[in-house]
């Protein structure tokens, strides 16, 4: 038997302009929107009447910018008003957050630390503006990254990008880990401890405030628990431990005067002052007996541990308003115990951001 087979011939050349010659002769009397209905590959094929441009594929090592080219660049961000989308509204905070340098800090003993630093900065934008340079944000603050940082230096800093940017709110905030040598209960050994601190300055409506925060980490020992625990070994000779777990609380606390110092070093040392039973670095056998002890001495619920540390921030003349914000992440609970104190208006709130006490977990 003969077989004959036939070989389907895939479209050439040839084909492929015929389809191109149709197409353009198609588009010549096409709507615009006929045409971008089409797919975005269809439609390269015929801007400018069907001749696609071929772009330099190679990156041009020795092109040089000169002040005309430069002033020829587009600049949408910064375009007029026309180019608004969406409302044309106030915005509050405008800028951007996570952008690190190295800075150097004054500490309380005369030494200068440098650390990795976080930086935040915004500005508000007006109803009527497009946006804002972002960059002109961080170039303010490397021109003053070489100064050992204080709130005179953000001040400067501020200043200079509220000015490059033409706003009239401004606000910095820069986020760090600050490390203090801690000695241990009993046993002489030392190590560093790490605190999560950061320097806000903000400026509304003409008005400046310079805002401490910081993340103070320590074990709370439940009362209810201790006093269930030894009933326990008072009544049946029974051996029970009460509970206690890793706890956080937040410090927010706006500097009072211009020239007020309210030291790293000071305000760790008020809020070991209100509760003693910070988490430790370094410990030996006699250092874990004195901390159990220490805990057993000072037990606290998550509302004494507000009052504590309301106290001692009510008994320094250089804190205004101010935030305590605690959590116990309990061990007997699957939940955490939470509680917020605040005092001035500066950090009253009616509404919480739901993910705020997520944000007081400490991984160590």
């Amino acid at each position: 038997m003969n077989a004959i087979t036939s070989v389907e011939k895939g479209p050439d050349r040839s084909d492929a302009e015929q389809a191109l010659a149709t197409l353009k002769a198609w588009a010549a009397g096409a709507s615009a929107t006929e045409i971008d209905a089409l797919d975005p590959q269809v439609v390269r094929l015929l801007q400018g009447k069907g001749d696609y441009p071929k772009f330099n594929r190679d990156y041009p090592q020795d092109f040089k910018v000169d002040a005309a080219y430069k002033a020829g660049l587009p600049d949408l961000q910064n375009g007029p008003s026309s180019l608004i989308r969406g409302a044309k509204q106030q915005i509050q905070h405008v800028g951007i957050s996570n952008f690190r340098l190295p800075i150097r800090f004054h500490t309380r003993n005369n030494g200068d630390l440098t650390l990795e630093t976080s930086i935040t900065g915004s500005v508000s934008l007006e109803a009527d503006k497009k946006g804002i340079n972002m960059s002109r944000i961080m170039r303010s603050f490397y021109k003053h990254a070489e100064r050992t940082f204080s709130f005179h230096v953000i001040e400067a800093a501020l200043d200079d990008y509220k000015s490059d940017l033409e706003s009239f709110d401004a606000r910095i905030q820069m986020r760090f880990s600050f490390p203090m040598k801690i000695e241990s209960l009993r046993s002489g050994l030392s190590g560093y401890q790490y605190y999560d601190i950061a320097l806000e300055l903000v400026e509304k409506d003409g008005v400046r405030q310079k805002i401490i925060h910081l993340d103070y980490v320590y074990s709370s020992t439940c009362p209810c628990s201790l006093e269930l625990s030894e009933h326990a070994r008072a009544t049946r000779n029974q051996l029970a431990t009460p509970h206690s777990q890793r706890s956080v609380a937040r410090i927010s606390a706006v500097l009072e005067g211009d020239n007020s110092c309210l030291w790293f070093e000071d305000l760790i040392e008020a809020c070991r002052r209100a509760v003693p039973t910070e988490t430790q670095v370094m410990v030996k056998r006699e250092d874990e007996q004195a901390f159990a002890e220490l805990n057993a001495a000072n037990p606290i619920f998550v509302e004494d541990a507000a009052r504590l540390f309301c106290q001692q921030l009510q008994e320094d003349p250089r804190v205004g308003d101010f935030r305590v914000i605690a959590s116990h992440q309990e061990s007997l609970h699957s939940h955490d115990a939470i509680s917020v104190l605040t005092e001035g208006p500066t950090f009253e709130m009616q509404s919480i951001d739901p993910k705020l006490f997520n944000t007081l977990f400490h991984v160590g």
